[in-house]
């Protein structure tokens, strides 16, 4: 009992010496209710992203995941749509893996549909 015990105590002390595991990130949900401005910024907030460079002459930007698993499209003021924030993840249930878009259209729904084409025509150039 004794040998249990001390390899409990070794085992405790061990693993209180070890690094937190950092803790899971849930997935910004897009809350259409938010509002534009509002679920820009928590997007552009988002732990784990960066800006991607902006094409020039592009009326919108991406905020991508570093792990390459979601990206964000956030229009600018020209954009087809505008406002609007769109959203890609790779859904990972499917096989092959495929790209789901989704998001928040404040504006032009017409417009909205446009960005939606294109992102998914990427979606497709990239054979995902």
């Amino acid at each position: 009992m004794r040998r249990g015990l001390g390899a409990a105590i070794l085992a405790l002390s061990l693993s209180a010496c070890a690094p937190e595991p950092e803790p899971v990130k849930p997935d910004l949900v897009l809350d259409c209710t938010r509002g534009f401005e509002a679920l820009s910024a928590a997007a552009s907030a988002q732990p784990g992203f960066s800006l991607a460079p902006k094409e020039r002459g592009e009326p919108f930007h991406y905020l991508n995941a570093v792990d390459g698993q979601i990206s964000f499209m956030v229009t600018e003021p020209g954009a087809p749509g505008h406002p609007a924030i769109l959203m890609q993840k790779v859904d990972r249930s499917v096989s092959p893996p495929r790209i789901v878009t989704t998001g928040c259209p404040y504006g032009d729904p017409a417009g909205y549909a446009q960005l939606v084409a294109y992102l998914d025509s990427l979606a497709k150039a990239r054979g995902k």
